[in-house]
C-alpha cells in the first residue's frame, strides 16, 4: 500500500465517524452507506501538496476574535441596509491583488471574505481575488490591506530542514 493510499485512510475514518455522528442511525443501511461514501470521496480527492507555509495557532486565536467581530459588524451594516426604505446599494466586483500566495493564506483570506455579511468570494487565483461587495463600505477592509496583514501574520514560512 502506498504512502499516498495509506494517508487517505484516517481522512476516509473521520469522514465515517462525522456521518455516523451527524445521521445518529446505526442500523446496518446508514453504516454500510457511510463507510462506502466515506471512502468514495476519499477516493476521488487528489492528495494535496505540502503547503510551504506553516500556521501559527497561537496568531489565528487572536485572529479568530476580530473576524468574528468583524463579521457582527457587517451583519449590523447588511441589516441596517436592507432594513433601510431606499436600499442604499452599489454592488461591485473587486479585484483585489494580495501578496499572499500559498494555499493555505488564499483559503483563509477567500473564506474570511466569504464569511463577512456584504462581501463573496467569486475568483481566486495566486495573486489576486475576485469579490463582489454590496457596497463601498462592505469591501473596506479588504481594500486596505487589513484582512491580508491579519491573514498573513498567521502563517510563516515552513524551514526545510531535509
Amino acid at each position: 500500500m502506498g504512502a499516498d493510499r495509506a494517508m487517505r485512510i484516517p481522512g476516509a475514518l473521520l469522514l465515517f465517524a462525522l456521518w455516523l455522528l451527524l445521521s445518529a442511525s446505526f442500523d446496518v443501511a446508514h453504516v454500510v452507506a457511510g463507510a462506502f461514501f466515506a471512502g468514495v470521496v476519499m477516493w476521488l480527492n487528489p492528495p494535496r501538496a505540502a503547503w510551504d507555509r506553516k500556521l501559527s495557532w497561537l496568531a489565528a486565536l487572536g485572529y479568530l476574535p476580530w473576524l468574528t467581530g468583524r463579521i457582527l459588524k457587517s451583519g449590523l451594516h447588511v441589516s441596517r441596509i436592507i432594513l433601510s426604505p431606499t436600499l442604499p446599494i452599489s454592488p461591485k466586483f473587486v479585484r483585489h491583488q494580495t501578496k499572499l500566495k500559498s494555499d493555505g493564506e488564499l483559503v483563509v483570506l477567500g473564506n474570511s471574505i466569504t464569511l463577512t455579511p456584504g462581501t463573496i468570494t467569486v475568483e481566486v487565483t495566486p495573486g489576486e481575488l475576485v469579490v463582489h461587495a454590496i457596497d463601498e463600505a462592505s469591501s473596506a477592509d479588504l481594500v486596505d490591506g487589513v484582512l491580508d496583514a491579519r491573514v498573513g501574520r498567521m502563517f510563516s514560512a515552513r524551514e526545510n530542514s531535509r
